[in-house]
């Protein structure tokens, strides 16, 4: 019995000193990892720069109110669809388990987003330069969206 009590003593003592070990590599592993104040700064800004300018664009438009709530709608589902899917890419890399329909629909919502704006653009009587403005703020927002919940998770993994 005492034997058996020095053993488990032993085993735990292992254990402790390699999850301790698991532990200091993990946190060095993350410290590397970090991402920078600027970074973290710059992708905040892009995403508001992106939101406000395409938001801005959308107040000024010449266009029926309709269309400004499907431009609008589009918006909030592509960044809502990145995040998803980032957040569902990245629990993969990390090994937590992820259902492989959240994981194609955070893909599917992503595509739709974008194929649903380009549609839209196609067919707008717009100005070309209306439709590039439009375009190029949907995707500095959808990109700068996936920088800052990249930048949130790497600083909250660090923080625990």
């Amino acid at each position: 019995m005492i034997e058996e009590e020095k053993e488990k003593s032993t085993s735990t003592e292992q254990n402790t000193t390699s999850t301790r070990t698991h532990l200091q590599t993990n946190t060095e592993n993350l410290e590397r990892f970090k991402p920078s104040s600027i970074y973290t700064s710059v992708s905040w800004l892009a995403l508001g720069i992106g939101i406000v300018s395409y938001c801005i664009g959308l107040w000024n438009a010449e266009i029926l109110l309709s269309e400004k709530g499907f431009y609008f709608t589009l918006i909030l589902f592509g960044l809502f669809a990145v995040v998803a899917l980032q957040k569902s890419v990245r629990d993969k890399l990390e090994g937590i388990p992820v259902t492989p329909l959240f994981y194609t629909i955070g893909w599917v919502g992503t595509m739709a987003s974008i194929i649903l704006l380009t549609i839209g653009l196609v067919n707008a009587e717009m100005t070309l330069s209306e439709k590039g403005f439009y375009g190029i703020s949907y995707l500095l927002s959808l990109f700068a969206a996936i920088s800052v919940q990249k930048n949130v998770r790497d600083l909250e993994n660090i923080n625990k």
